[in-house]
């Protein structure tokens, strides 16, 4: 799962890794003496009381008529200023050094489908962990690189998270949780999937099918429940699909049952009809939970959705089918930040167990894995 992005990460970390090892490499190869002398000249350089680090070092001045190159004079002062860190044990990386890899990242985001704004985020969150930082030079420059990556991947991918299962837990009875998304994308499925988690989990669930619309719709979810061995509530194709998932929560508080999972047609947001109708059931049933649902491998088509759904009708989290296919990871990476919505579910597989709970920390590790091999 997302081999590609876990490969262009690695080689982000290889060329940032050997960008911070030339740094101190050169820094070590001084001269002893060379090196005391370099630290004595930053520090001679710095104002009283300030500490000898890339700011404070300033170059001597120059006589009239013989004023250095300003390029040299930044390299200098630069040089300076490291060969003075090196020399208390600690090393600076400097902006300029860590760009290029930098700019590899970026390309290499971009064409895992990672959204811009997301990839923004993230160069901008390593550049601070990263830049200017004097660094004790006994930390080796692999955990460096990887706690800056870790940091940044996480910044956008661990946004609002929460357990479906303790919100259920938390939420009267009967609870209920509405799926939305485009044609095809795996609702049904995934609903069928959900009520079988949440059985191993300890929770009764009833299907509803509010997709009034398909031809088959009706046939589909009910083999689901069928296989289930849970109750499904139907009407007749073309009917009101508000009036379905209402006749779902009433059966399920009827019977004690826990979860009422709804089903709607598959719609655009621009389909004002459709969307109208989601309105309804949100005024008329006021679903405790509603997700959107769509394909890891639709990329950044399945990123502009999701923020197109939660505008025009709030979605509270959002779950991925076929994450198993998907090499490049870029819908993963992006949903979360770009509704500031959690992704809840990755779907993995066509059995009805192939459904994970979404763990930041866990795909954040299994991404940077991959590089140590």
């Amino acid at each position: 799962m997302f081999d590609g992005l876990k490969d262009k990460l690695s080689n982000f970390r290889e060329d940032a890794e050997e960008v911070a090892e030339e740094n101190a490499e050169e820094l070590a190869d001084q001269p002893d003496d060379e090196a005391a002398d370099t630290e004595a000249a930053a520090a001679d350089s710095a104002p009283e009381d300030a500490p000898a680090t890339a700011d404070a070092a300033a170059p001597a001045t120059e006589p009239a008529g013989e004023q250095p190159d300003a390029d040299d004079e930044e390299s200098s002062a630069g040089f300076v200023s490291r060969a003075a860190s090196m020399a208390r044990g600690r090393v600076v990386i400097d902006e300029a050094d860590l760009e290029a890899p930098l700019r590899e990242l970026e390309f290499a985001l971009l064409e895992s489908d990672v959204e811009m704004s997301v990839v923004e985020e993230i160069l901008d969150q390593i550049r601070g962990d990263l830049v200017g930082e004097e660094r004790k030079f006994t930390e080796s420059t692999d955990t460096l690189i990887e706690d800056a990556l870790r940091e940044a991947l996480l910044s956008v991918i661990d946004v609002g998270q929460f357990d479906l299962v303790d919100e259920i837990e938390s939420t009267s009875k009967p609870v209920t949780i509405v799926f939305t998304g485009v044609n095809g994308v795996g609702k049904t499925t995934t609903i069928a999937k959900l009520a079988r988690y949440l059985e191993s989990e300890g929770f009764s669930s009833v299907l509803a099918n509010g997709d009034t619309y398909r031809a088959g719709a009706n046939q589909q979810i009910e083999e689901h429940a069928e296989a289930l061995g849970v109750k499904c509530i139907t009407h007749e194709q073309g009917g009101d699909p508000t009036a379905v998932v209402y006749d779902a929560v009433e059966y399920a508080d009827a019977n004690d049952v826990d979860v009422v999972l709804g089903d709607t047609a598959g719609r655009l947001h621009t389909s004002d009809d459709l969307m109208s109708q989601l309105e309804k059931l949100d005024r008329v049933v006021d679903p405790d939970v509603t997700v959107f649902v769509d394909e890891a491998v639709a990329g950044q088509d399945a990123v502009n959705r999701a923020r197109e759904f939660d505008e025009a009708s709030a979605v509270d989290g959002t779950i991925l089918t076929m994450a198993d296919a998907d090499s490049q990871g870029g819908a993963a990476i992006s949903v979360s930040h770009v509704t500031g919505k959690p992704i809840l579910f990755l779907g993995t597989g066509q059995a009805y167990e192939d459904l994970e709970p979404f763990d930041p920390d866990a795909l954040v590790d299994d991404l940077l894995a991959a590089s140590d091999d």
